[in-house]
């Protein structure tokens, strides 16, 4: 997932989660819009998994009192990291991969 920042209509920064996977191979068109987060494709594992993801970034932010809009990258790296470790997820393993 990438974080996106801009300037919404009224002049005020937004922010946004966007998460697309391409492992999709079932016919079906997953899209899942949400509080800070836009997502796209991905099999229905690789979508819940995101969903999961967005959902669990945004309590972080909640907790800390914080907006996405305020969070630095830094910040935002961190509490990905998090995420991914509550996942049991490191660089080597990705998510959805089979053990070998």
């Amino acid at each position: 997932m990438r974080a996106s920042k801009g300037n919404s209509k009224g002049g005020r920064d937004s922010a946004s989660l966007l998460g697309i996977g391409f492992d999709g191979t079932d016919g079906h068109v997953r899209l899942t819009r949400g509080k800070n987060f836009h997502l796209v494709g991905g099999s229905e594992q690789t979508h819940a998994v995101m969903q999961e993801t967005a959902i669990k970034i945004n309590e972080h932010v909640d907790r800390a009192g914080m907006r996405l809009e305020d969070v630095s990258r830094e910040q935002i790296s961190d509490i990905c990291n998090e995420v991914r470790e509550s996942y049991g997820q490191t660089d080597e393993k990705r998510l959805g991969e089979d053990e070998a």
